[in-house]
């Protein structure tokens, strides 16, 4: 049991709990489609919540909030993978580009008619 789940009024914070367990596990293995999907459910979860949640709810929320910050922070992780991943790419690309031309220059078809 989650917790604070067993308590009065507090079940919907448990499943709020639930649900960034849940984004926190698909940012750890990279399911970025995964977790852009669940955004629905969020707002669902969070429709129904009174704007002040009750005292009971203080542990589940601390909880939620501590892994709401590790998502982000693996995010972040992923968006600079990804950002690294593309500049090599770009690296490579100018390198092959560069190594493509190395033959296409003047100076080799000056070389062809004078020889």
């Amino acid at each position: 049991m989650s917790v604070g789940a067993g308590q009065d009024g507090v079940a919907p914070y448990a499943e709020i709990l639930a649900h960034a367990e849940l984004e926190l596990e698909l940012a750890g293995r990279g399911e970025l489609a995964e977790l852009n999907g669940l955004g629905e459910r969020w707002e669902q979860l969070v429709a129904g919540l009174p704007e002040r949640p009750p005292a009971g709810a203080a542990p589940v929320l601390a909880k939620a909030r501590l892994i709401h910050e590790r998502t982000r922070i693996e995010l972040l992780r992923l968006r600079e993978a990804l950002l690294r991943d593309v500049a090599g790419a770009a690296q490579a690309k100018r390198t092959a580009d560069g190594y493509a031309g190395a033959g296409t220059g003047p100076n080799l078809s000056a070389l062809d008619r004078t020889a």
